[in-house]
């Protein structure tokens, strides 16, 4: 995953700071807006975590602070709901200009009210997806209730939201009141898929149902249970976003990826240009192959000492399990680190001279489990008759040909 710092200007030409994740190729096959929730940011733990579960499946996120909240400019005593859709909006055309438009977007909470109305104006959209969302903006009012009174009074009041310090304008209050989201929901064209927790204390899932009920099909609905609000536990928002990525991939358009066609059980293809960015078939899996940005590469994957490197590694742990195994010794857990370096022989006769560097595998072993001093020391010496370290030591040959 690479994430980059972006911005671009709200309606007032004022700056929204965002992140952009890409997969690990730097070549998403759709790009995902993200709206976090009331007065949340970006860098919500949650929005993260779902963004993460979206790149791994090979979508860019773009989530972004809302004017006056995070990194953005603007003062968010002078917003509204109203302002946070121009916000997305203008959030679409920033990566329609420098990336692509848009496909998916998804909202948390009032987020996802506002995106569902950012989407019936932005016509790249093809599919939204809500979490704990709200069946009408006015719904933020319950939020603020011992406060409304003194809003309404005096135009406005400081709100205490999740231990933060708001001020809270009437006109922030008179715009939720006049936002239908289910007349929109209801004229909408786009696939909606609701995500809802039972639980949730904040947004009751009576909401959830209401939404539902007013969309018209494609739609879907797919329950949290156990779930917060704020999707606190990990395993929920990552839960979130590997059930979006799978959802949004019969509405948004996927090519299909190009695998390496070959009969070999190992091969790597590279086009001119592309650096060093290797795309590789090691049997039934694919993977890639790069070099640092140091060595004039993009790190979209390890290079090939390091691949040569794990392979000594996964192989040393591997041969230590299963002689223990076989001799029920307990070894609860073999981990072994490995580095990789061009250093003089041990015994070097000539070691001031760079000719005498050899290829040089650094490995450190760490045992855990119920194993005498004695065992571990043959479990040591068992680690230097495995397969790919017998390999590195003996004499290989590479036998070459071109073909057709």
């Amino acid at each position: 995953m690479n994430i980059h710092k972006v911005s671009f200007t709200n309606k007032d030409e004022e700056q929204l700071a965002g992140r952009l994740e890409l997969p690990i190729n730097q070549q998403p096959h759709n790009f995902v807006i993200f709206a976090h929730c009331f007065t949340c940011t970006k860098n919500l733990t949650a929005v993260k975590n779902v963004g993460r579960a979206l790149t791994d499946s090979g979508f860019g996120v773009l989530r972004f602070d809302f004017t006056g909240l995070g990194e953005s400019e603007g003062d968010f005593e002078n917003t509204n709901f109203s302002g946070n859709v121009e916000d997305l909006i203008e959030a679409a055309n920033f990566l329609k200009k420098n990336y692509e438009a848009p496909t998916l977007i998804i909202g948390h909470s009032l987020g996802g009210a506002a995106a569902i109305f950012a989407a019936a104006r932005i016509p790249s959209i093809k599919a939204v997806a809500v979490i704990n969302s709200p069946s009408h903006p006015s719904h933020v009012m319950r939020l603020l209730k011992d406060s409304a009174h003194e809003i309404t009074k005096s135009g406005k009041a400081k709100v205490n939201l999740g231990g933060m310090d708001f001020t809270i304008k009437k006109q922030f209050l008179d715009d939720l009141e006049n936002k239908p989201l289910r007349e929109v929901v209801g004229n909408f064209k786009k696939a909606l898929l609701i995500l809802h927790s039972p639980q949730d204390r904040v947004v009751g899932i009576k909401n959830a149902e209401e939404i539902y009920i007013a969309a018209h099909h494609p739609k879907s609905f797919v329950s949290l249970d156990g779930a917060d609000h704020l999707l606190s536990k990990k395993e929920d928002s990552h839960y979130v976003g590997e059930v979006i990525a799978g959802w949004a991939s019969r509405y948004v358009e996927i090519p299909p990826v190009e695998k390496i066609q070959s009969k070999s059980k190992v091969a790597a293809s590279l086009d001119g240009d592309k650096m060093f960015t290797t795309h590789l078939k090691l049997g039934d899996h694919y993977f890639i192959a790069d070099e640092p940005t140091t060595f004039g590469g993009n790190n979209f994957g390890p290079s090939p000492y390091e691949f040569l490197s794990a392979g000594l590694a996964a192989c040393t742990v591997m041969t230590i399990q299963m002689y223990a195994r076989r001799k029920k010794w307990e070894v609860e857990n073999v981990t072994c680190h490995i580095n990789y370096s061009k250093d003089h022989a041990v015994d070097c006769e000539h070691c001031e001279e760079d000719s005498a560097k050899i290829d040089t595998f650094t490995r450190e072993i760490k045992l855990e489990g119920n194993l005498s001093e004695e065992q571990r020391a043959k479990l040591l010496e068992i680690a230097d008759k495995c397969p790919v370290h017998r390999t590195l030591h003996s004499k290989t040959q590479i036998v070459t040909k071109l073909i057709q």
